[in-house]
């Protein structure tokens, strides 16, 4: 008998371990979860399971279970799993070179600017420059712009240059100034350099910074690579794995390639080159470049400057000052690249902010567009919009590039900006999503917080971080919670060429996702900012843990 039973047992073991055999081996299998594939369905699922950097199978606990089994298992706990975040328009560079300068950021006052200023310089006292980013005097109980006096007067002999907050305009101490022989009477298109009384106040708008900028030493390729792996670790953090990045020179082209090639950057990038005429026909020639972590298919042109310091382009001039701001670039230049790169392979993505600045973009794309689908040109911030202009994305599938927390961080100084007919067709995302079909999300980082879920919550509740205004601003222009994720997500892969490879959790696809300790798509709108990163995985490896 216990013969028997001793062959029953083997059989059965014989039968299990067959059995386990016949499984197909995977690198990861994550279970128990509640998965937003953001597939053509918006369907949820259990489980997925993940070979060679790749979703292969994404399905119920008990089909993935049974039929692979994999070197690592995680069991979610019914946590949120969602498609890698991407953000469709930010400053990867922009963010690295910010965490090493004075931040500025909600600073109520001059008095705090420099307290900020002095507390940075005390901290880092061999610096040849003193640089710094953030300050917004929209916030301040005199919201004009700032002179550089108190600058002057606290640091005489280091030249200082802090930028504000949208990165059109800047202040200038006199020692920057004298440096970059900067002069009263100095004038150049597409910029300002202000003065009053005929005596420079420090103020630079748009093509202005660059007279000052050109003089700030770089820094060495060395310290620019740690910066960059700390700017990767931060993205990690809120769950971003694929970048868009808004406007890179040829350097930091360059730099990119050598650092995907030695597997220095783990997270992805989808790199805009800055628009330089005369390089232009040479990077044409050369052709897009494309690879599971670094794709160079896109050129940025910036069209004009930020609302935020009257320099976005508008039709009418401003309802609290007489100008109406300028282009960057005149319209037959950018008529002459626009046209050089509708016969290329090439995308393009303009920054155009002001309702003058859109319209001119709108008309010189769908002319040079016309009868070339799937070309994915995109408007970026498409901001202010004249009311017969939205028609215009429709005509040659043009994609909005929206970041939604610009509608909640100007909202309590645009009335004043626009006035109130205006600002009717300003921040319309709802109204750009019907006419273009996809709208792609994104953060302008670090103008904004590089977290999406800040973007999320703007998009779907237009409230601040104090869930202010009750019932939203222009609540008739939010998105719905799908839209926004999609936004963030699979549009997004679309709006850079890449929704055959991620922005979904689909088999087949590059396996980045992340996981949140709470569901987005369910909690109280109140709560969605304070929801944390879980962990990040980018190819299926964790890069991030909390």
């Amino acid at each position: 008998m216990n013969r028997l039973i001793s062959t029953a047992l083997l059989l059965l073991i014989t039968i299990y371990m067959s059995a386990c055999n016949n499984k197909l081996q995977v690198d990861l299998i994550v279970h128990h979860a509640k998965v937003y594939t953001v597939n053509a369905d918006f369907s949820t699922e259990e489980a997925f399971a993940i070979k060679d950097g790749k979703f292969i199978a994404v399905g119920k606990n008990d089909d993935i279970l049974k039929k692979y089994s994999g070197g690592k298992i995680v069991n979610a706990e019914n946590r949120a799993i969602y498609p890698g975040f991407y953000d469709a328009h930010c400053h990867f560079f922009g963010l690295a070179a910010g965490m090493h300068q004075v931040n500025l950021v909600d600073v109520a006052s001059m008095d705090e600017l420099v307290a900020r200023v002095i507390a940075f310089r005390s901290k880092y006292p061999d610096d040849a420059w003193i640089i710094g980013h953030g300050w917004d005097q929209n916030k301040w109980k005199n919201k004009e712009f700032p002179d550089n006096s108190r600058l002057n007067e606290t640091f005489p002999n280091v030249p200082v240059f802090l930028e504000r907050i949208d990165g059109h305009a800047a202040l200038a101490n006199d020692k920057a100034l004298t440096i970059a022989d900067v002069k009263a009477d100095k004038y150049l298109a597409g910029g300002l350099v202000e003065q009053k009384n005929g005596k420079l106040t420090g103020i630079l708008v748009d093509n202005a910074m660059n007279l000052v900028q050109e003089k700030i030493p770089s820094p060495t390729p060395e310290k620019m690579v740690t910066m960059l792996k700390e700017a990767e670790k931060a993205c990690f953090s809120v769950g971003l794995t694929t970048l868009a990045d808004a406007g890179l020179e040829k350097e930091q082209i360059e730099l990119l390639h050598d650092l995907y090639r030695r597997k220095v950057l783990t997270i992805r990038e989808y790199a805009m080159i800055m628009l330089n005429p005369s390089t232009l026909d040479q990077i044409l020639k050369k052709g897009i470049f494309k690879s599971e972590s670094l794709d160079i298919r896109s050129f940025k042109i910036v069209g004009d400057g930020a609302l935020g310091s009257r320099g976005a382009c508008l039709l009418q001039s401003y309802s609290d000052a007489p100008t109406n701001g300028f282009l960057l670039r005149s319209p037959q230049e950018l008529d002459s690249a626009i046209k050089k790169i509708a016969n290329s392979d090439f995308q393009l993505n303009v920054h155009a902010i002001g309702d003058s600045a859109n319209r001119l973009i709108l008309n010189t794309f769908n002319k040079y567009l016309k009868g070339k689908p799937n070309k994915r040109w995109r408007i970026e911030h498409a901001q202010v919009i004249s009311p017969g202009d939205f028609e215009k994305f429709s005509l040659s599938s043009l994609i909005p590039s929206i970041q939604p927390t610009h509608a909640t961080s100007d909202m309590n100084w645009a009335l004043e900006r626009l006035g109130s007919q205006r600002l009717k067709y300003a921040y319309a995302y709802k109204q750009l999503l019907k006419k273009a079909g996809k709208v792609a999300l994104g953060s302008d980082f670090p103008v904004e917080d590089i977290n999406p879920l800040y973007g999320f919550h703007a998009a779907v509740a237009r409230t601040d971080k104090n869930n202010q205004p009750v019932g939203g601003f222009q609540i008739e222009n939010a998105l719905s919670r799908e839209e926004a994720l999609k936004g963030m997500t699979i549009w997004a892969a679309y709006a850079c060429f890449q929704e055959d490879a991620r922005g979904s959790i689909e088999r087949n696809k590059l396996a980045d996702f992340v996981v949140l300790e709470n569901d987005i798509m369910q909690s109280p709108l109140n709560e969605i900012r304070n929801v944390k990163v879980n962990a990040t995985y980018v190819g299926g490896e964790a890069v991030f843990k909390r």
